[in-house]
């Protein structure tokens, strides 16, 4: 995963010199500092800069999360473990799983816009500090945490030279002639009072009006707001006068798009600006133009995102248009229209993961996270709408299963499934994502109580595909519960259903590569390959990858037992390239260890213990899972039993650390890595057919047993 999920900077930072050293410091000081002010003084900014060039002291372990577009303060948790890259395939909270991961690390936390969430930040941040010593963390708000050790520091608006420099280079950039060094422009940036955001706004007109123009319309604003207000502060008063002046040289159609654009939460990109805003009085083909408008004022702002290109409306700047879209009456019909553009986009992104575009869903889907949950928030809040709430978080399941967000899936579902919808349909598949969450988070009881429901309802309502997709989930439980016949039965069944059913996608894929496990682990490998050669092949056919990586490490693991490492290698490798391109960490760490069962077994037992040990920290992101599998645990077991037997329990314990100090890109690089010195055919007794299960794996210094599964992401994470 990567380290640092900062955002590059668009523009030149400009200024601050004296702030930039006062905020290092505070942090060589502090491991809490906030950076205080008010809306539009540039707090993230400095924050992001300053955090940037703190990166190489924290070992490049830095991490943004941003909470301004959160509303549920329960959200708090699983917004700083997606800001942390985090998955976890186990019941554990999702504070318990950053007290594990932050334990033993040294990393940069950046908060941004927690001051609505600061009654559920603060003692979240209090105990993430207590537990985590080499855990700092730098806010960005408009108040304090008010915890014990916290350092603020209190951002004042630039002085003259900087915002002199910020409004002509911005001016500049927005095709403005060169500013004169003289009375007006100095006079320009007193009256802004600093505030960089106002002088950024300031900036995007002059290249229509002169500084002269600029400052006879804001005299003009300033009189006609100067008696109000009693109770606000006159930098706000200042910026809300900007801001407002800006609004007033807006074009009524750039108002409007203004207002309306204050729905969406965090980044979005124009093909949903052009649903979601459009309309008789703001045509979808000349939202482009008006939104080129709103960027050039500085009013919006691109964001390149993985997605592609995307845009964000400051808090401040969305916030003014909020009240201007609830004077007009709009903001109910708009959050509608909002949901039901997520709405589609989370359809469109169900039926795209079986195609080739899979790993274009895990990406606009992670872009889109923030928006999503307005969409989920939405549903939950109008009693009318619980249907639209369980359909929403059940079509989500590829999010939260696929792309490693189980808790936060547990969290939508369970309280989508709390309320009483009146449509069937829509709890029946709620109910069965809900028993496979339940089912990877080791939460057997919750799994089989969803699941038994699901089913029995869909047999009284005659739902042969929600029965089929319980029954399927009830098959996948018994996989990991090591009840094979059970796991055959079921998953049996299941396919059976699905094609008399005419269904296929990568959930009944997933099922034929389970049922291959099941099979697997009974000792037919036989009929497991031929199985996964088919999957293979369907996969091929649609190009689908996610399933084909599983199918690929039945394949690979077969090649092994049957003394084909290079064969073996050749299927791991693709198996593993495919996982790590979708962030599968599941699939990614049995990879892994499967290729370091290869490498021993081609006689590199120091190569082995290197990967071994790479896996355990990938372990640690993911979760250890808690079903207590054995069968799943063979070829690591395997591996270090050859290891330390070659190398003796001091010489692997020496390469297994060094393994551990590897990053996942680097683990990945090396375990796919060409090996041309490995001993063909490997040593005697490499190609003695086995189970996956081992007896009495030995106990091996620094490992600790992954009792995971390779349909940790699979199932419905593949479709």
């Amino acid at each position: 995963m990567r380290r640092s999920n900062l955002p590059a900077e668009l523009n030149r930072f400009v200024g601050r010199a004296d702030e930039q050293a006062a905020l290092a410091a505070l942090l060589d000081e502090s491991r809490l500092v906030t950076v205080l002010g008010v809306g539009g003084v540039g707090k993230t900014r400095l924050a992001l800069r300053v955090a940037a060039a703190a990166q190489k002291r924290f070992g490049e372990e830095v991490r943004l999360a941003e909470l301004a577009p959160l509303r549920d303060p329960e959200l708090v948790e699983h917004a700083l473990v997606e800001a942390l890259g985090l998955t976890d395939h186990t019941l554990r909270g999702p504070r318990e799983v950053l007290l594990e991961h932050l334990a033993g690390r040294r990393l940069l936390l950046v908060l941004d816009g927690f001051e609505h969430l600061v009654e559920a930040c603060a003692p979240l941040v209090r105990e993430l500090l207590a537990a985590a010593p080499g855990l700092t963390v730098l806010a960005a708000g408009r108040r304090p945490l008010r915890i014990p050790g916290e350092a603020v520091l209190r951002l004042a608006p630039m002085d003259e030279p900087d915002a002199r420099e910020l409004l002509a280079e911005r001016a500049a950039g927005a095709g403005a002639p060169a500013l004169a060094e003289d009375g007006p422009v100095r006079e320009l940036c007193r009256r802004l009072d600093g505030i960089p955001l106002a002088l950024e706004l300031a900036a995007g007109r002059l290249s229509l009006l002169s500084v002269e123009q600029l400052l006879a319309r804001l005299d003009d604003r300033f009189r006609l707001l100067g008696d109000g207000g009693r109770g606000v502060l006159p930098r706000h008063r200042t910026l809300r006068t900007a801001i407002g002046w800006s609004h007033e040289l807006c074009t009524p159609e750039e108002r409007l798009l203004w207002a309306r654009l204050s729905v969406f939460a965090g980044p979005f990109d124009l093909e949903a600006v052009e649903y979601v805003c459009g309309g008789p009085d703001l045509p979808q083909e000349g939202i482009l133009d008006l939104l080129d408008g709103l960027l050039a004022q500085s009013l919006v702002a691109r964001e390149d995102t993985a997605a592609g290109p995307g845009y964000r409306m400051l808090d401040t700047v969305a916030a003014y248009g909020a009240q201007w879209l609830a004077a007009l009456g709009d903001t109910e019909r708009m959050r509608r229209r909002h949901r039901d553009w997520y709405m589609g986009l989370a359809t469109w992104c169900e039926l795209e993961w079986f195609s080739p575009r899979q790993a274009e869903v895990a990406v606009r889907t992670a872009a889109a996270l923030p928006n999503l949950r307005a969409a989920l928030d939405l549903c939950l809040e109008l009693p009318d709408e619980a249907h639209l709430a369980q359909h929403l978080a059940g079509t989500l399941w590829f999010a939260w299963v696929g792309c490693g967000r189980l808790s936060e899936g547990r969290h939508w579902l369970d309280r989508a499934l709390a309320l009483d919808s009146g449509h069937e349909e829509a709890r029946l598949k709620a109910q069965w994502v809900l028993g496979y969450v339940a089912v990877l988070q080791g939460d057997p009881t919750a799994a089989v109580a969803a699941l038994h429901s699901c089913r029995e309802r869909a047999r009284a309502s005659r739902n042969r595909l929600a029965e089929a997709y319980a029954t399927h989930r009830l098959g996948c439980l018994a996989l990991l519960s090591d009840d094979f016949p059970r796991a055959e039965e079921l998953l049996g069944r299941a396919l059976d259903a699905y094609a008399e059913l005419g269904e296929l996608n990568s959930n009944v894929l997933m099922g034929r590569v389970e049922l291959a496990m099941a099979r697997a682990f009974r000792g037919d490998l036989e009929g497991a390959v031929a199985i996964c050669r088919e999957v293979r092949e369907v996969c091929e056919e649609r190009g689908e990858r996610w399933t084909r990586a599983y199918a690929l490490y039945v394949l690979g693991y077969a090649a092994w037992t049957r003394g084909a490492p290079a064969e073996a290698r050749e299927l791991l490798v693709e198996c593993l390239t495919i996982n790590h391109l979708f962030r599968d960490l599941v699939g990614v760490v049995l990879a892994v260890e499967l290729l370091a069962l290869v490498t021993v077994s081609e006689g590199d037992a120091v190569e082995a213990a290197v990967l071994q040990g790479a896996a355990l920290p990938v372990w640690d992101a993911v979760g250890l899972q808690l079903f207590g599998s054995g069968s799943f645990d063979g070829p690591r077991a395997l591996c270090a039993g050859r290891a330390v037997e070659e190398l003796g329990a001091g010489r692997y314990e020496e390469a297994f650390r060094r393994g551990q100090d590897l990053s996942l890109d680097e683990a990945v690089e090396r375990a796919v890595a060409d090996r041309p010195g490995a001993v063909a055919g490997g040593p005697a007794g490499a190609a003695a057919p086995r189970p996956f299960r081992t007896a009495r794996p030995p106990v091996v210094p620094g490992t600790r047993k992954p009792a995971g599964s390779p349909t940790g992401k699979g199932g419905e994470a593949a479709g």
